[in-house]
């Protein structure tokens, strides 16, 4: 999956340094074992105890380590992930039913679309998320993480998209038999096609 905004690809980053995190105590892990179980000449049994705690200490250490940096590291970019106030900011409605997504746009009110929503690239884009029915999943992999939608309550998400384009949106949670129908498209425009839009002249 390549990002195209900068929720994915704090996403993506995040990914990597985990799989990163865990190939490390894996390996060292490995290589405690095998100190541990190598076999030892008679005169070195007298130290094998000595020697089985500092294995054990930093078959410890490590792991914890790693561990403790990770989750460190997976708050500060979860924080980022959070909608924040933006001058730029644009708010949009997403609500989900079997099975079909109905977007609605704060800037232009009473119009609505259903399957395709609108957004202007470059600016962060906050998406109301609600079902009026089941739980679904609200997900643009190559935009932002995915976040449910729940009758009776709304969810935001922040979404951004680097470039103008069309971005493939799926409903990320199981919700019965058109599940897999249940498809939409994330159409991120440039100034003028975003200013034709709202102005309904696209």
């Amino acid at each position: 999956m390549h990002p195209a905004g900068p929720a994915a690809q704090h996403i993506a980053t995040l990914w990597w340094v985990m799989l990163a995190g865990a190939v490390a105590i894996f390996v060292f892990t490995m290589l405690l074992l095998a100190l541990a179980f190598r076999k030892r000449r008679d005169e070195e049994r007298a130290e094998q105890g000595r020697e089985g705690l500092w294995l054990a200490g930093l078959g410890l250490a490590f792991p914890l380590t790693v561990l403790g940096a990770l989750l460190v590291y997976g708050l500060v970019i979860g924080e980022r992930l959070m909608p924040r106030d933006h001058p730029d900011r644009v708010t949009v409605s997403a609500e989900a039913r079997q099975w079909e997504w109905r977007f609605g746009y704060a800037d232009r009110p009473g119009h609505a679309t259903t399957g395709l929503l609108h957004i202007p690239a470059g600016q962060p884009v906050d998406v109301e998320i609600t079902s009026v029915d089941v739980i679904h999943g609200f997900w643009v992999p190559r935009l932002a993480g995915k976040l449910d939608a729940i009758p009776g309550h709304v969810n935001i998400l922040r979404i951004e998209a680097w470039e103008p384009g069309d971005y493939a949106g799926v409903s990320g949670e199981f919700s019965g038999a058109g599940y897999r129908e249940h498809r939409f498209t994330v159409r991120a425009h440039d100034a003028a096609g975003w200013t034709a839009f709202l102005e309904g002249t696209e």
